[in-house]
């Protein structure tokens, strides 16, 4: 069984789209997607710099259009039909909700662009971040992290956790981390997953009214708690409320072994997903397509398990 996964933000670098829209079928594909998130993703994914493609409201938009694309090509010929099913990690759930016809693709880039804009505004509130603890102890680190007012934003399976709150205690926790820890600080522009992003919840709570989700066409994995979800207007709520909950990658991965995974391909622009699958999931194959020259690779993979 194929499981693809969708990565998150963080995972975009400057010019990683360049490979994608040497294509013209892709460069006409992104036109449209940017036209629907309202920003020049093709520019943002070819030309703008790392602190430009850093910024949430670009960010967002930007990983979610590539994974369409590469998801796109992916599913073609047939092969939508012989895959196990589909998770997103944080923003991934969007690019995930589309390619298992949750939303459309217009929707969804409208949602992830509302997500972006309402994340960054909140972030915006207080001198907010992120950091990655790697080897702590699960019990420990989360007495410390109360003890410091902080909060678990993604729980990424592996050993990583990466927690959120103010900078100062961000500080504090890295100055004295659990012990045999590490903690490494994110370069992210807040405390995302957490009760900081309480306002951008509200706004996309509007957003939500104006879609109309259908029930997934592949077996569909929530970050809200690694289960299966059948309803389509359930994964929009929970895509809404996954904006201030933790990020439970773990119990993603945990319910793919459940499943019987025997290969992982991960969506433009890959490759932190894999790594989290290969030590979590170990002797599972896994596929980063980060440009076309990677998808024979993964319809390789895919051919093999209908085998």
């Amino acid at each position: 069984m194929i499981v693809v996964v969708c990565p998150g933000q963080g995972s975009q670098t400057p010019g990683f789209l360049s490979p994608w829209l040497a294509e013209p079928a892709f460069a006409e594909r992104l036109s449209a997607l940017s036209a629907a998130a309202g920003l020049d993703l093709a520019k943002h994914g070819t030309e703008s710099d790392a602190d430009t493609i850093r910024d949430t409201a670009v960010a967002q938009p930007l990983i979610v259009a590539a994974g369409l694309l590469a998801l796109e090509a992916l599913t073609a010929d047939g092969r939508a039909s012989r895959l196990g099913g589909i998770a997103g990690h944080s923003v991934g759930e969007i690019t995930a909700a589309a390619g298992t016809g949750v939303l459309s693709d217009a929707d969804a880039m409208r949602f992830v662009a509302e997500r972006g804009r309402a994340m960054a505004d909140a972030a915006a509130q207080a001198a907010t971040g992120m950091s990655a603890v790697i080897g702590a102890d699960e019990d420990t680190l989360l007495a410390r992290l109360a003890e410091l007012g902080l909060e678990p934003a993604n729980f990424n399976g592996g050993g990583q956790i990466v927690v959120a709150g103010a900078v100062e205690a961000l500080d504090a926790l890295k100055a004295e981390p659990p012990a045999g820890a590490r903690v490494i600080p994110l370069q992210v522009a807040g405390a995302f997953h957490t009760r900081y992003m309480a306002p951008a919840v509200d706004r996309l709570a509007e957003v939500a009214t104006t879609l109309s989700p259908a029930d997934p066409t592949l077996r569909l994995w929530t970050n809200h708690d690694g289960r299966i979800v059948t309803s389509g207007a359930e994964f929009v709520d929970l895509l809404v409320g996954q904006v201030s909950s933790p990020v439970r990658w773990d119990r993603c991965m945990a319910a793919f072994a459940d499943a019987g995974v025997t290969g992982i391909i991960e969506v433009a622009p890959a490759g932190a997903l894999v790594g989290l699958a290969k030590r979590a999931l170990k002797g599972v194959p896994a596929v980063a397509v980060k440009t076309p020259d990677d998808l024979p690779a993964a319809f390789e993979l895919i051919d093999a398990a209908a085998a």
